[in-house]
């Protein structure tokens, strides 16, 4: 599982070094390659990022479901159709494709984010903005833990 917040930078050729622990976890379960799609959030763009493996069970499941419902048509539109595989070079970056950090508004400053079995990258003020409204929604919803069986 993937834990933790980092800041991190986006070089000028769109590459992003990636924490040594996520690092090491991708080393263990995915031989170094990773699916990163675009992902929303309560309204803010960002990356999701999957260990190859995690992406192919994703990928299984999506399969296995009635190929001509709505819903189901329009999240893999949205969700599928962007997703690349990403190496992790020798220094332990990923290049970030174009259209990607287009989507997700990636300039310079980048937070990665824990996200269980997969992690997110967003843009550093939108996940300010997207951190203080999961805090806000926490604060004013106390029996969220017990709405979510926790």
């Amino acid at each position: 599982m993937f834990r933790g917040t980092f800041e991190h930078t986006v070089d000028e050729k769109g590459r992003v070094s990636i924490p040594s622990r996520f690092r090491e976890l991708l080393q263990a379960t995915s031989d170094n390659g990773v699916v990163i799609t675009n992902f929303q959030m309560g309204g803010a763009a960002c990356l999701d990022v999957y260990p190859y493996p995690d992406w192919e069970k994703l990928e299984a499941e999506l399969t296995k479901k009635p190929q001509f419902k709505q819903k189901l048509l329009t999240f893999i539109t949205f969700y599928t159709s962007h997703a690349q595989v990403c190496e992790i070079d020798k220094q332990g970056r990923i290049l970030l494709p174009p259209t990607l950090r287009e989507y997700a508004g990636l300039k310079r400053d980048v937070i990665i984010a824990s996200a269980l079995r997969k992690f997110r990258i967003f843009d550093r003020d939108v996940w300010k903005q997207a951190f203080q409204a999961a805090s806000l929604e926490v604060a004013q919803n106390p029996q969220l833990l017990d709405e979510l069986e926790i």
